[in-house]
C-alpha cells in the first residue's frame, strides 16, 4: 500500500531514486528509451545533454514520459507524463500526471477491470488522510 504525495512533493520524491528512463516515440511509434538524470527546476523536470534521437522525437512528438525505476523489488517505481520543450541541449518538461506503482501481489483476476497495481498518483488535490482509488 503506498501514500498519496502531493505533486508539490516530486521534488522530495525524485530524490529518493538514482536516475530515470526517458521515453520519446519515434514517427513510426516505436519507443525511445536512455537513462537520464533529470532535475525539478520551477515546476519542470530539466534533462540536459539530450541526444539526437530524443531531441528529434521530443521537437515532433512533445508528449513523454520518465520512469524511475525501484531501488528494490518491493519499493515504487515512480512514472512521470509530461510535455517537453526542446531548448538547445535540454529538454524541459512540465509534468501533466505522476504516479508511484509497483506490481499488486498475485492474486486472481478480475473481471472488473480494475488495475491490479499497487499505484498512488502524484496530483496536488490529494488528501494525505483520504486513500487513492484507481
Amino acid at each position: 500500500m503506498g501514500i498519496p504525495v502531493e505533486l508539490l512533493s516530486l521534488a522530495d520524491v525524485i530524490a529518493r531514486y538514482r536516475f530515470a528512463y526517458l521515453m520519446t516515440t519515434n514517427a513510426n511509434g516505436a519507443p525511445h528509451a536512455v537513462a537520464v538524470s533529470a532535475a525539478l527546476q520551477g515546476g519542470a523536470l530539466v534533462v540536459i545533454g539530450i541526444g539526437r534521437h530524443t531531441r528529434e522525437n521530443a521537437l515532433e512528438r512533445p508528449a513523454v514520459a520518465l520512469v524511475w525505476p525501484p531501488q528494490t523489488e518491493s519499493d515504487y517505481s515512480l512514472i512521470v507524463d509530461g510535455q517537453a520543450v526542446v531548448i538547445g541541449g535540454l529538454l524541459r518538461i512540465t509534468p501533466v500526471r505522476a504516479v508511484l506503482h509497483r506490481s499488486a501481489p498475485s492474486r486472481e483476476p478480475t473481471s472488473s477491470g480494475a488495475c491490479e497495481s499497487d499505484c498512488v498518483e502524484l496530483d496536488p488535490g490529494i488528501q494525505p488522510d483520504r486513500p487513492m482509488t484507481r
